[in-house]
C-alpha cells in the first residue's frame, strides 16, 4: 500500500499532517469453522493486506473518525456511548469504551482508516479495525496492555457495544499473527501454538464470492444459541464444558440426549470440526498436503449439511473448486452466508483455477467472484 495517497488523504480531511500509522491484518480461517464459541481449536493465519490507521493528538477531548472505504465521517465524546451510531465508527467506537471502563481517557485523537479488506468478504474487517484501534491507544496511552488483552477488549467491543456475539478467533489471529505461521488457537483456554505452514508448491487462494453477509442480522446468533441448547441437553446426563470437550465417539454416546434433530446436527458439526482441525494440524506438520485438503473438502460438506452455512453461492465456489486440476482442498471460510472460499491450490495452476473457477460461478450465479492469492503476514504493529 503506497502510504502517501494515506498521508496526502490525511491531510485533506483534517488540515495537518499524521503524527502516527499503525497496521492490523485480515485474516483467514484454513479449517476449524463455528467451534471458537464452543471451546474448539482454530486453525487462522493473518494476511498481509488489512487496516490501516492514521492518528494525531487534539487539543479538546473529541475523537474524529474518518474513512477511505466508508463516506460516513463523524466526531465524537463520550455522550456517543449512549446513542451508539448505527454506522461503521461503532466498531472502533466500542474499543474507546473498553478502554473507558478501565478508567482510562480514551478522546483527543483525529484518526482516518483505510482497508484493503474486501468488506463483506468474511476476512475478518471489524476485527482488523478493533484491533488496530486498541492498538493504537495503548500505545498513544501508555497502557501498557499486553496484546493478548487488546484482543478480548477489542472482542467485548463486539460483542456488548456493537451487539455481534463473535468468539475471540477474529481477534486473536489478527493480534498474535506471525509470517509464515497459521495459529492453533484453543478458543476455551486462548492457549495457541504458532505452526509453521510449510506449503512449498501451493497457494492459498481466496475467491470473494461478493456476496455480501451481515453476521449481526443473520442465523449466526441463531446457529449459537443451538449449540448451547446442545450442550445443555448433554449436561443432563454428563458434565462437560464446552461441546468441543468431547471426542466423535463420546458425542455418539450422549447425542440420544438432544432431542431435536436440528440442534443435534449443529452439535455434531462442532465436534467433528474441532477433531479434523487436530488432524489437520497433525498432518501439515507431517508435510501431508493431500490430507490437509481432504479435511478442508469434509470441513466445507459439514458446513453445508449440519451446519447450514453455505448457500448455493459459497457451495458452487468451494464444490466446484475441488473439482479443478490442481486443487487439493476448497472450503468456505468465516462466518458463512456469503463470504469467501479458501483452497489449496498447486502453483503452477493457480492461474487456470481463476479463470476457470471465476467463469463457472458467473455461469451458475451471476455474480463475479473476485480472488486473491494469500500472502501470511505479521499482526498488529505500528509502521511508523
Amino acid at each position: 500500500m503506497d502510504t502517501g495517497v494515506l498521508e496526502q488523504r490525511f491531510e485533506e480531511v483534517y488540515g495537518r499532517k499524521a503524527e502516527h500509522l499503525y497496521f492490523a491484518p485480515g485474516r483467514v480461517n484454513l479449517i476449524g469453522e463455528h467451534i471458537d464459541y464452543n471451546g474448539g481449536r482454530v486453525f487462522p493465519c493473518a494476511l498481509s493486506f488489512g487496516t490501516y490507521l492514521l492518528m494525531a493528538r487534539r487539543e479538546d477531548r473529541k475523537t474524529g473518525f474518518a474513512s477511505m472505504n466508508q463516506a460516513f465521517r463523524g466526531e465524537f465524546d463520550e455522550r456517543v456511548f449512549e446513542n451508539k451510531p448505527a454506522e461503521w465508527v461503532k466498531y472502533p467506537l466500542g474499543v474507546l469504551k473498553e478502554f473507558a471502563d478501565r478508567g482510562f481517557d480514551p478522546w483527543g485523537f483525529d484518526v482516518l482508516y483505510f482497508g484493503d479488506i474486501p468488506n463483506g468478504a468474511g476476512l475478518s474487517s471489524s476485527a482488523s479495525i478493533e484491533v488496530v484501534t486498541a492498538f493504537m491507544l495503548n500505545d498513544m496511552l501508555n497502557t501498557r496492555l499486553d496484546v493478548v488483552e487488546l484482543v478480548k477488549m477489542s472482542q467485548r467491543a463486539e460483542n456488548v457495544f456493537v451487539g455481534m456475539n463473535c468468539g475471540i478467533m477474529d481477534q486473536f489471529a489478527v493480534g498474535m499473527g506471525r509470517s509464515g505461521h497459521a495459529i492453533a488457537l484453543d478458543c476455551g483456554t486462548l492457549e495457541y501454538d504458532l505452526i509453521p505452514l510449510n506449503i512449498n508448491g501451493y497457494k492459498l487462494v481466496i475467491a470473494n464470492s461478493n456476496k455480501n453477509h451481515d453476521l449481526v442480522t443473520s442465523e449466526y446468533n441463531v446457529r449459537r444459541s443451538q449449540c448451547e441448547q446442545a450442550l445443555a441437553a448433554i449436561n443432563r446426563e454428563i458434565d462437560v464444558k464446552h461441546l468441543c470437550d468431547l471426542s466423535v465417539a463420546e458425542f455418539e454416546d450422549v447425542k440420544h440426549l438432544i432431542a431435536d434433530d436440528t440442534v443435534c446436527r449443529r452439535a455434531r458439526h462442532a465436534v467433528t470440526e474441532n477433531a479434523r482441525v487436530n488432524e489437520a494440524i497433525n498432518v501439515l506438520q507431517k508435510g501431508d498436503l493431500v490430507r490437509f485438503g481432504q479435511l478442508m473438502n469434509e470441513s466445507h460438506r459439514s458446513l453445508k449439511e449440519d451446519y447450514e452455512v453455505t448457500g448455493t453461492e459459497m457451495d458452487t465456489l468451494a464444490e466446484e473448486g475441488q473439482k479443478l486440476p490442481g486443487v487439493l482442498g476448497s472450503r468456505i471460510t468465516g462466518g458463512g452466508f456469503g463470504g469467501c472460499t479458501v483452497s489449496l491450490v498447486a502453483e503452477d495452476d493457480v492461474s487456470g483455477f481463476v479463470e476457470k473457477l471465476a467463469a463457472v460461478y458467473h455461469e451458475k450465479i451471476g455474480l463475479s467472484a473476485e480472488f486473491y492469492v494469500a500472502d501470511i503476514g505479521d499482526g498488529v504493529r505500528r509502521i511508523y
